[in-house]
């Protein structure tokens, strides 16, 4: 009889990972609303969970006044701040599923109708304001899919 509190997963058949294009990896990321942003605080790594909308192959976020990426992207010289962005949509029975990661500069948006845009596209999780945008340009391009070993 087997334990109803086993934590080992279902045998579900065999899985490998094949390699997603970054056009595939970006449009998988625009289908999701959810996920985590990693930048430098205190020349340590932090890692946010924040929602997205992915406009123009940019990812934009919002943020609020006191948050630490706002500063670090404000204290930028104009070039942005260097940040990584991961979503994933993984099913948890069948371990099947995505992983997207983008590094690339991430700006606050400054000018307003861009801005208005994105308080219009994107609402906050948080019952909280969130005065400003950060637009992530994406340089790197990277993704998985784990897939079920059909051979």
């Amino acid at each position: 009889m087997a334990d109803e509190n086993s934590t080992a997963a279902p045998s579900r058949g065999a899985r490998r990972s094949v390699q997603l294009d970054s056009s595939e990896a970006l449009r998988l990321l625009g289908s999701v609303r959810l996920g985590r942003i990693v930048f430098t605080r205190q020349a340590l790594p932090a890692v946010r969970p924040v929602n997205h909308v992915l406009v123009d192959g940019d990812i934009v976020i919002r943020v609020h006044e006191g948050a630490a990426l706002t500063s670090r992207a404000r204290q930028a010289d104009g070039t942005g701040v260097v940040v990584a962005y991961e979503a994933d949509a993984i099913d948890p029975d069948t371990h099947l599923g995505w992983s997207v990661v983008v590094t690339g500069y991430a700006r606050l948006v400054t000018d307003p109708h861009e801005l208005a845009r994105y308080e219009r596209l994107l609402h906050p999780w948080l019952d909280r304001a969130m005065e400003h945008a950060v637009r992530i340009r994406p340089g790197l391009v990277t993704g998985i899919a784990l897939v079920g070993d059909d051979g």
